[in-house]
Formats: C-alpha cells, sequence, structure tokens
C-alpha cells in the first residue's frame, strides 16, 4: 500500500485539526475582525457607591435586540471583598496573539482580568461555559502585587502578544511612580514591572502601542494620593496633574520621548491609536483645559522618525447659572466638557468622544486625521442639562457619557455615566443615578439612541464595557487591512 494511503499515518493537516484550534475571535487584520459575529452580551463592572456597605460586581447584559431579555441584566458575579472599586478590565488574550514574533495562536478569549482600582486586587473572571454565569477563578492580592512590581491602585488592562499588560497610577503608599507590569498569558502570575529604563517618567494612566513599530505610548492622570480622594483644586491649579505623553522602545522597554501638551493641558487621559499597524497616529483625550475650562483631543504621529502631538479638537465650556452647579464649579460659571474617554472605530474612520461634565457623546469623522469633522451629538445626562433617555423622556438623568464602547462592525455605541466614585460625587453631589445605554451608528455619521436599550442600577455604578467575542479598544492587530 502506497505510504498516502496508509491509514496508520493521518496527514499533518488531519493530525493539528485534533490539536490546536485557533479562537474564531481572534482576527489578524482590524478589517476582518468587522466581519465578526455580532456580540450577544455586554460585561458591565459596577462600583459600590461608598466602597464600603456591599461589594462591587461584574454584570452580563443581554445585548441581542432579537432576545427576550434583550436590554436587561441576565447574569452576575459579586466580588467577595469590600473596597476594591472596579474601574477599568480586559481580556485575557485578544488578536494580539497571532502576532508573528510571539505568536499564541492556542490561547483563547475566556478570562475577564479585573482589577480594584483601589484595592490593587486582581479578579480572574471566567466567562466560559455559560457566559450568563461568571464565575471568579483566580484571586491575585495587594500584597503580592506591591512586592513583584512595586505598584498600586491598578487601572488599565491590555492583552498584548507576549502577556497580559497592565498599567497602575502609583506606588504603595500613594506617590509615585505609576509604571505598567505584566501577568503571565497562562496562570496570571505577576511577572514584574516592565520597564527597564523609565527615563523621566513619573506619572502614568492609559498605554496603548504601534505593534508592527515596536512602539509604547502612555499618558498622565496623576498619583494616588491626588485621586482617590477626589480631584484636588490646588494641585490642578497648580498644573500637578497629568499633562505629558511618553513613548517608549516596547521591545527594549526603554524610554524614549517625552511630549508636553503644555502645563495648561490637564489630565492627559485615554489614548487611541490607528488599529492599522502601518500607520502611526493616534488620539487622545484631555480632560481640561486651565486657561478656559475647554477640553481636546490631540492627535499624535511621527514625521521622519520624530513623534509630535497637536490639538485638533477643542470642546469649549458652557456659561452656566451658578446655583445649577456643584460647588467645585460655582465660582467658574460655567461647564467644563470634561472629556474622560474617546474611542476610534476599527476602520480609523470614526472617533467619539464622552462630555461627561455637559452631558454629550459626540461623533466625528477622522478619515483625514488632522481634520476632524463633527457629525453628531448625542445628549444625555449633564451637570447642567439633566438630558433624559427616549425611553424615560420625563427622568431627567445626571451623569453623563463616560466610557465608551464600539461593536466591532462600528453599528453599536455602548455608554456609562459614572467616573470614579469620589469624582462623581464632587461633580454630582445629588448622586450618581447610574445608566447604560446604546446608540446606534449610521454610514452617513448620524448617531441616535436606541429606546429600548436603558439599563440602570440602584446598587451599584456602571463603569467599564467590554463586548463579547471583543469590541474596538479590546485588541490589536499585526497584519495590514
Amino acid at each position: 500500500m502506497p505510504k498516502s494511503q496508509n491509514p496508520a499515518k493521518p496527514s499533518l493537516l488531519r493530525q493539528s485539526q485534533f490539536r490546536w484550534t485557533t479562537d474564531p475571535t481572534f482576527y489578524p487584520s482590524a478589517r476582518l475582525a468587522m466581519e465578526a459575529p455580532r456580540e450577544r452580551y455586554a460585561y458591565v463592572a459596577g462600583l459600590a457607591p461608598d466602597n464600603k456597605s456591599r461589594a462591587d460586581a461584574m454584570f452580563v447584559v443581554d445585548t441581542d435586540s432579537g432576545s427576550q431579555t434583550f436590554g436587561k441584566i441576565v447574569g452576575r458575579v459579586d466580588l467577595p471583598n469590600i473596597g476594591d472599586e472596579l474601574h477599568h478590565f480586559g481580556w485575557n488574550a485578544c488578536s494580539a496573539a497571532l502576532c508573528p514574533y510571539a505568536p499564541h495562536p492556542h490561547l483563547e478569549r475566556r478570562y475577564l482580568i479585573a482589577p480594584g482600582t483601589r484595592s490593587s486586587r486582581i479578579y480572574i473572571i471566567d466567562t466560559k461555559p455559560d457566559p450568563e454565569k461568571l464565575e471568579i477563578v483566580k484571586v491575585i492580592e495587594p500584597e503580592e502585587v506591591f512586592a513583584r512590581t512595586g505598584y498600586s491602585r491598578l487601572h488599565t488592562v491590555h492583552c498584548g502578544p507576549e502577556g497580559i499588560y497592565m498599567s497602575a497610577l502609583g506606588a504603595p503608599d500613594g506617590g509615585g511612580p505609576g509604571g505598567i507590569f505584566v501577568l503571565d498569558h497562562f496562570d496570571f502570575n505577576v511577572l514584574g514591572r516592565w520597564e527597564v529604563d523609565r527615563g523621566p517618567q513619573e506619572l502614568a494612566y492609559d498605554f496603548w502601542w504601534h505593534l508592527g513599530h515596536d512602539v509604547l505610548i502612555s499618558s498622565e492622570w496623576g498619583t494616588p494620593n491626588k485621586i482617590e480622594d477626589g480631584l484636588d483644586p490646588e494641585h490642578l491649579l497648580s498644573s500637578g496633574y497629568g499633562h505629558q505623553l511618553h513613548i517608549w522602545d516596547l521591545r527594549r522597554r526603554k524610554h524614549q520621548q517625552a511630549i508636553d501638551l503644555g502645563k495648561e493641558q490637564q489630565m492627559v487621559l485615554e489614548l487611541r491609536p490607528s488599529h492599522d499597524p502601518t500607520r502611526t497616529f493616534g488620539f487622545v483625550g484631555v480632560v481640561v483645559s486651565l486657561k478656559d475650562l475647554s477640553a481636546s483631543i490631540w492627535l499624535w504621529k511621527r514625521d521622519n522618525g520624530h513623534w509630535g502631538a497637536t490639538k485638533v479638537i477643542e470642546i469649549p465650556a458652557e456659561p452656566a447659572d451658578p446655583d445649577l452647579l456643584p460647588g467645585l464649579l460655582k465660582g467658574f460659571k460655567a461647564v467644563p466638557p470634561l472629556v474622560t474617554d474617546i474611542n476610534l472605530s476599527l476602520d480609523d474612520k470614526w472617533l467619539y468622544v464622552s462630555c461627561w461634565g455637559t452631558g454629550e457623546l459626540r461623533r466625528y469623522d477622522v478619515s483625514i486625521p488632522d481634520r476632524p469633522k463633527l457629525t453628531s451629538v448625542i445628549q444625555i445626562g449633564g451637570i447642567v442639562r439633566r438630558a433624559p433617555h427616549p425611553k424615560e423622556p420625563s427622568v431627567a438623568l445626571n451623569g453623563g457619557p463616560q466610557m465608551v464602547e464600539i461593536s466591532r462592525d462600528g453599528k453599536r455605541v455602548y455608554f456609562t455615566n459614572s467616573l470614579y466614585a469620589a469624582w462623581d460625587d464632587q461633580f454630582y453631589p445629588d448622586g450618581i443615578r447610574t445608566w447604560f445605554v446604546r446608540a446606534t451608528a449610521e454610514p452617513d455619521g448620524s448617531l441616535t439612541l436606541d429606546p429600548d436599550f436603558f439599563v440602570t442600577s440602584t446598587e451599584h455604578r456602571l463603569h467599564q464595557v467590554r463586548l463579547e467575542g471583543g469590541d474596538t479598544s479590546s485588541d490589536s492587530y499585526c497584519y495590514p487591512s
């Protein structure tokens, strides 16, 4: 019998089919990810407002418009500790696992990595086999994080090609510096601090990368002792919060360049790089300008080997009756936009900007990155406006668009209204009445609230959102579209 017909020796292809199956939610390029199936669930972090009376929770919300439970909470897991303050969280693995220099195609997008910003504790939450029945399978205590990294007050989570990256706002004593550390992909052990040479970097917040160019970018908020008890007005007015971007050699883990946006530009927060690995640009939001309380969006890019940043969007503060303002703002007689989150669609065409103070979600066409065009504005909540949702048009809402997430096909935009417990109470002293909503994004640039999707909670404030199978800020791609 010829070798090719020997039944005892199946082909390598057939053997491999029984050994590895790449997670179907991993895509080599952003363009292919846009063809993914629609999300059926959203995972939403819920924080206990006072950090004392109850534990935080992770919620599961049905996002399938054909389901009988559409727009309802269909699952939850309560954390076993009180005082964690869930904030940002992410997946254990994503499309970055397909990158050619550190491939891990056998990983599975299964676990949510959920740190407590206040406690520095990390929860590993299993979403499989039943996405409505979450299970905490591992807890990493803060003492382990402190001992192995020297960092505390954990913030951003990104799945990288060779591990799970996480940023931290500062040191265990509440001072600086903040930075990045790495968890192992497989057993979630804390490996250690990421930086080999941090240079002048002291403050930390978000981080992202251009994987095709071995570049990491990080941004700045402030040290824990200037954040977790609320905004410190004196620290703000003395330009004490972050106002820089930092450029790093991703492979060598060394600081290369600091880009100062100006000391009046306070709190340089969310970073959204191009999803196309051949390009070297991205957007970052600045919460407030000391000059006039405006907020802004800056474009970073590399020209002739040098990185720089330019302001491309400015959103002015709105005059307001001081009687309608919280004590922190009465003297200014104006509502600042307070840009607290931004997001970029997978085709790099649409930028969404959350104005937590004025109660606006703005949509910009950024097909030409340095010439954004405003195409639509949704109004909901706001310090003064208190704009309602169409499902309950007679109910005034507070809070404002905050964490924003976009479906992979770019057609649905999800957002919540809680920022951070102590800051919520300063800007909305009557107490954030939380909501989680969805908008429909049309190809013509319009944006409208879904009248049937309006999720609330009386026990928790809803913060970051992750979508089943991935979303626009979950994944990095190593292959051009």
